[in-house]
């Protein structure tokens, strides 16, 4: 069995992130990352300062903007028009959920297509759909990255996904079948989920239930990538992977934290990177 180690994996993409970067600003043009965070999530306060340390790290530009829980739609939508308008911002992000009362997918729709660097916009989910895409969804993406960085051949395999999300379920399956997966996608509703995760050569676990997925769910030298965050009974960071006892079965898994985590932070750089060529069409 191997642990998949994402947090090396991640390194690597975010060392080759930070060197073209430095050819980008020796041409002129410092990528820039703006993150939106509304309110005072803890949680989302510990991503965004994850992002901060990460652009640091590549050298790009980063501006943060920290509004109270009391923002208006109207003031949100107004932030977002003026940073479509930013020459030096090049991907808008802002931390997902947002308080109540105000409308995630309003936001999403008023970012423009050119830096959703979430690649969350309608535009660019339809055009992964059609495998046509400039910016791909940052943790199924690097989910994707760290399969390639082990060598798991996905062509021809079982992929099964548990979860059915716009963030990660969907776009998961969809980035499988384009590597010639055979997916199948699971959520609340799915009748027999244990027959069908035990048929499973590669199971993607998505749906923030603490240790949810156990060993009798898993095909012996299956490969299973953890995408939950939750705190199990003792307040400890666990995934949605019964980790201890499935580990013993797997060919591959990705442990809780230390996984997919990183992985999904070094893609949100890519992306930035890819926005900043295309704008300015180098």
């Amino acid at each position: 069995m191997v642990i998949i180690d994402g947090k090396k994996v991640s390194a690597q993409v975010k060392e080759q992130v930070a060197s073209e970067t430095k050819e980008l600003i020796a041409q002129g043009v410092t990528p820039g990352l703006a993150v939106i965070l509304v309110g005072d999530d803890p949680a989302s306060r510990v991503y965004v300062n994850n992002k901060k340390k990460a652009c640091e790290f590549v050298g790009f530009k980063s501006e943060e903007f920290a509004l109270p829980a009391t923002t208006t739609q109207e003031e949100l939508l107004a932030l977002v028009d003026e940073l479509n308008n930013r020459k030096d911002i090049n991907g808008i992000l802002c931390q997902l959920p947002l308080p109540k009362g105000l409308d995630d997918n309003a936001v999403i729709e008023a970012i423009s297509p050119l830096k959703d660097v979430d690649a969350f916009h309608k535009q660019n989910v339809g055009r992964i759909m059609i495998g046509d895409y400039d910016f791909l969804p940052c943790t199924p993406a690097g989910i994707m990255e760290m399969l390639h960085a082990y060598d798991i051949d996905v062509d021809g395999k079982n992929c099964v996904v548990i979860g059915r999300s716009n963030i990660v379920g969907k776009p998961m399956g969809m980035l499988l079948l384009h590597e010639n997966g055979t997916v199948t996608i699971c959520h609340s509703h799915t009748k027999n989920l244990k027959e069908i995760t035990a048929n499973a050569d590669i199971l993607v676990a998505a749906i923030g239930r603490a240790k949810f997925v156990t060993a009798d769910m898993v095909k012996e030298g299956a490969v299973v990538i953890d995408v939950g965050m939750n705190r199990d009974e003792n307040g400890k960071l666990c995934g949605d992977v019964d980790f201890e006892n499935v580990k013993d079965k797997c060919s591959y898994i990705t442990p809780v934290p230390g996984g997919v985590g990183p992985m999904t932070i070094a893609t949100l750089m890519k992306n930035t990177l890819k926005a900043a060529r295309l704008q300015n069409n180098l």
